[in-house]
């Protein structure tokens, strides 16, 4: 499998993405720099997490525009697979390859801790393999993570199946007003969504951080899952 990993100024976990894939799974990366426009013929394109444009605007506006994009978004559109993490969903959302917006968390700090999330939904190419209700224990290092859309958009979202994974506690439970469960105040607790085909998706939390027992902290290696597939 060849993954393009997109970097933008302000990019940083584009090496925790290579790791990931290149290094435990055996996938063949290649770095995409902001301003090329060739992905040079990817299975999977990853827009890692960071700080793009030091997010200044909103987070992932400056982005959208830069070059790239319009592959992405034309790869996107041929039905090519498309993982945007942290700041990798805040672009997909602004460039809308994917509903909705994130906003600042409640409570207005950023935020840099474990959370549980569990899978809702199979819909996506990035969950297909995983069970209902899998919980996968991760970082966030967020601050505008708390997502966003009008009730009818949200409406679709869950009618379809588009949530597919959710903010929950350590047993699986989801209280969207409890802050120590769903710690940046998202509606529904949403975590994670894809677009309708299933193809694009998007998430706030790091899994990529949690992918190893020997340094995983309290997520272990939960996070290696939904990647080993993808």
């Amino acid at each position: 499998m060849r993954v393009s990993v997109v970097v933008f100024p302000g990019t940083n976990c584009e090496q925790d993405i290579e790791h990931v894939y290149g290094g435990l799974l055996g996938a063949r990366t290649v770095r995409i720099w902001h301003r090329d426009s060739d992905l040079q013929k990817p299975d999977l394109v990853v827009l890692p997490g960071g700080f793009s444009y030091g997010d200044y605007l909103r987070t992932g506006a400056l982005a959208k525009l830069s070059p790239v994009m319009e592959s992405i978004r034309s790869f996107a559109a041929s039905g090519g697979r498309i993982l945007g993490i942290c700041n990798g969903f805040q672009i997909l959302c602004e460039a809308g390859l994917l509903p909705g917006v994130l906003l600042e968390n409640v409570g207005r700090r950023f935020l840099s801790r474990f959370v549980h999330m569990k899978v809702e939904s199979s819909r996506s190419f990035y969950t297909s393999h995983l069970r209902s209700g899998q919980i996968i224990t991760c970082p966030i290092a967020h601050f505008q993570g708390n997502y966003f859309a009008d009730p009818s958009t949200l409406a679709t979202l869950e009618d379809n199946g588009q949530v597919i994974l959710r903010y929950c506690g350590e047993d699986g439970a989801v209280c969207d007003d409890d802050r120590n469960v769903n710690v940046n105040g998202s509606l529904h607790s949403i975590a994670g969504i894809t677009n309708l085909e299933g193809n694009v998706v998007g998430l706030m939390p790091h899994p990529e951080r949690a992918v190893e027992r020997l340094i995983g902290a309290s997520g272990g290696d939960s996070g290696l899952a939904p990647f080993s597939e993808s």
